[in-house]
């Protein structure tokens, strides 16, 4: 297994990210999946520059980006941002798609559930005839139950990667499955061949080993289910805005180059925008806990 790690984290240069990730060890990244943002030959250069490959990228599904969407024009723009998305990861050399169906924060559905299944089920198999053709991968992935209503668990992906095809895979994500999984050995055991991506963070978002996860029994068990592929580093520190906060030089006051939709994901998702320092740290803890397991 390889090393790779998410850039969404935190607000700063492409080429600055891969700067630290090449110093630290990490063989691969999953770019944020904006791919407006991004000119890929630029984007392939400094992936050369600094050897770093691409593995894939995430969906951000952000304010009207939505699979399930009751309007049909809606799902067709939200069906357009991750064909695109995936036309960027193919051009930069990339294998796959983590794709949340929903959007993330919105946690009050729009239509009954057996319409947004079949909705849900028609634009990921439009995506799916893409990435089919273009040699990528989907991984369903699921997230808590405070961040969508659709999709929480490894088990429903499973049900929609099936519904979709039989080379449509699961994403699984160890701060998500501690929240919702019963076992989520047993998950990564049932999700078995389906799993094409693997995100990780400890049960608190810090980086893998700050929290009370079970890495060793983790990892062996990937193993065990014969996923040979890349682990991506995806924490996003929960920081603490009081006298009580263990990293007090955490928080950057002055974030460069963040846009008000960036700074909005972030603040959602417990955190803000945080400094070199902090997250430098955060991505060598991580590499630090992983490597050991990566054969």
């Amino acid at each position: 297994m390889q090393l790779a790690i998410h850039n969404w984290m935190r607000a700063e240069s492409l080429e600055s990210t891969l700067k630290r990730i090449s110093a630290l060890g990490y063989t691969h990244l999953e770019i944020q999946g904006a791919p407006e943002q991004y000119d890929t030959q630029e984007v392939k250069s400094l992936l050369e520059k600094y050897n770093i490959q691409c593995w894939g990228s995430v969906t951000l599904m952000l304010e009207d980006r939505n699979l399930l969407a009751k309007d049909p024009n809606q799902r067709k723009k939200s069906v357009q941002y991750v064909l695109d998305l995936a036309k960027m990861v193919k051009d930069l050399g990339g294998k796959v798609i983590s794709l949340v169906p929903a959007t993330v924060g919105k946690i009050v559905p729009d239509a009954r559930p057996e319409e947004e299944w079949q909705w849900a089920v028609e634009g990921v198999k439009e995506i799916y005839a893409y990435t089919e053709a273009n040699g990528l991968k989907i991984g369903i992935e699921p997230i808590n139950r405070f961040e969508t209503y659709f999709i929480n668990r490894g088990e429903q992906a499973l049900a929609l990667a099936e519904a979709v095809g039989p080379n449509c895979g699961v994403c699984l994500d160890t701060f998500h499955m501690n929240i919702e999984e019963i076992d989520l050995f047993e998950t990564i055991r049932k999700v078995g061949k389906r799993l094409v991506n693997f995100h990780v963070a400890d049960n608190n978002r810090m980086a893998p080993g700050m929290g009370k996860l079970n890495w060793e029994k983790i990892m062996n068990t990937l193993s065990e289910i014969g996923y040979n592929e890349v682990i991506s580093v995806e924490f996003c520190a929960p920081l603490d805005r009081t006298p009580a906060n263990p990293f007090p030089n955490s928080i950057d006051e002055a974030p460069e180059g963040l846009s008000k939709e960036q700074l909005k994901f972030l603040q959602d998702h417990g955190s803000t925008a945080i400094t070199d320092e902090f997250y430098t740290m955060l991505t060598q803890k991580s590499a630090e806990k992983l490597k050991p397991y990566l054969k």
